[in-house]
């Protein structure tokens, strides 16, 4: 037995894999910790914005950071589904959307060295939006290399994997900062987002060396399939495609809340504790829900809409009687807490969809339900003006009842991980 059959059953919990199949596994799991990493050290919430500040962006600008990237990553899904359905080998197009991100991230830092004021910003949010428009095509593309070089009943515990390795070294970049190991000057955040894009670019080599077997019959004409009647088919016809959606849509309550939880923070200095409780939570969590969702996506659905339901219903509770969490060290508990359980949506989705997709219907369903879930995150910027009127505790109300009826409707999904 070789080595990396060895580390593929003590990873998967599977029996040993034919040599190839295993390698291919630890492929996936070097290459998507390689741009879970990226994605930490060139966050748009927390790094770009910072970098952005530092340059003099006026305020607008680091409001138009998150829905540039989120709208960028999952709205232009649709129109390039064809190109992927007719793609021989997908392993090829999420290959250039790493590069491309890496190219794009090595633009963002380039232009914070190399440029000031209205030029810099400019061009980084320029950058930004070409990183997002890749992503959109290493989202596609993705579902379906995993599904052909990694069998059912270990994907989970690559995603997995690869996402608790990312968080890590996330982490240690941000117990640097906390911890004043190293000065947050525009230089060091510029040479991170390089260092982000040097990943990407290494994850696109070494995702190219996948074993990845076309369909048969599969090629150009395929494209053609995916248009506007093949979209009405598939939510006329496909009752758990669109409970799916559904339930993906309410449990995106996990990733709009953690900005509510800073609000009743109560102070700017929880800054760190709240990005090492939110790295530590992926930490300790991506792998384990990996493991569970390649037993039962459906079931850890339903655990993690009922754990988002009760970190926003009590974080609810405690801003509308006192006002905030207890402290930093309460709001970072919280955001722990929900990070733990958005962590378990991002990978039991991700499974699910995968397992409950035949091979020609993939890139479609994906498709569908990002642009979908695109267009609700875009509408989840509406919360702000409930906070705003009300308070912080009002949005995440909202929140613990979108993630409780999305854990209630994931009842009714069929166990994808069965044949």
């Amino acid at each position: 037995m070789t080595a990396a059959q060895r580390a593929y059953a003590a990873l998967s919990g599977r029996d040993p894999a034919p040599p190839a199949a295993a390698r291919d596994f630890l492929t996936h799991v070097a290459a998507l910790a390689a741009t879970k990493l990226a994605d930490g050290l060139i966050n748009p919430k927390l790094a770009l914005a910072w970098l952005l500040g530092a340059l003099g962006a006026p305020a607008w600008a680091l409001g138009l950071l998150v829905p540039i990237r989120e709208a960028g990553a999952l709205a232009p899904q649709l129109p390039l589904a064809p190109m992927v359905a007719a793609a021989r080998l997908r392993k090829r197009l999420w290959a250039l959307a790493s590069a491309a991100q890496g190219l794009a991230a090595l633009g963002i830092a380039g232009a914070a060295l190399a440029l000031d004021g209205a030029a810099a910003v400019w061009a980084i949010m320029g950058c930004l939006a070409v990183l997002s428009l890749a992503r959109a095509l290493g989202s596609l593309s993705h579902k379906d290399a995993l599904a052909r070089t990694v069998e059912k009943g270990a994907r989970g515990a690559a995603l997995g994997l690869a996402a608790t390795l990312g968080a890590a070294g996330a982490a240690l970049f941000a117990a640097a900062l906390t911890l004043g190991w190293i000065a947050p000057t525009v230089a060091v955040v510029a040479a991170a987002v390089a260092l982000a894009g040097a990943l990407w670019l290494a994850a696109a080599a070494l995702f190219l060396t996948l074993h990845e077997t076309p369909q048969n019959g599969e090629g150009a004409g395929d494209g053609a399939r995916i248009g506007h009647g093949a979209l009405l088919a598939a939510l006329r016809d496909d009752a758990q495609l669109r409970r799916f959606i559904v339930v993906r849509a309410l449990l995106t309550g996990t990733a709009l809340a953690p900005p509510y939880l800073v609000m009743l923070s109560g102070s700017l200095a929880a800054l760190g504790p709240l990005l090492l409780a939110s790295a530590a939570a992926s930490v300790a969590s991506g792998y384990v829900w990996g493991r569970l969702s390649d037993r039962s996506s459906r079931r850890a659905l339903i655990a993690t809409g009922a754990l988002g339901a009760a970190v926003c219903g009590a974080a609810a509770l405690s801003g509308a009687l006192t006002g905030g969490l207890g402290g930093a060290f309460g709001a970072a508990a919280a955001v722990f807490a929900l990070q733990v359980a958005h962590e378990g949506v991002r990978g039991a989705r991700k499974v699910h969809l995968t397992d409950m997709s035949a091979d020609g219907d993939r890139a479609l369903n994906t498709a569908l339900s990002n642009t979908a879930i695109g267009l609700v995150l875009l509408a989840g910027g509406a919360m702000g003006a409930v906070a705003t009127a009300f308070g912080a505790w009002a949005a995440l109300a909202a929140f613990a009842a979108m993630c409780a009826c999305g854990a209630a409707l994931a009842t009714g999904l069929d166990e994808a991980q069965r044949g």
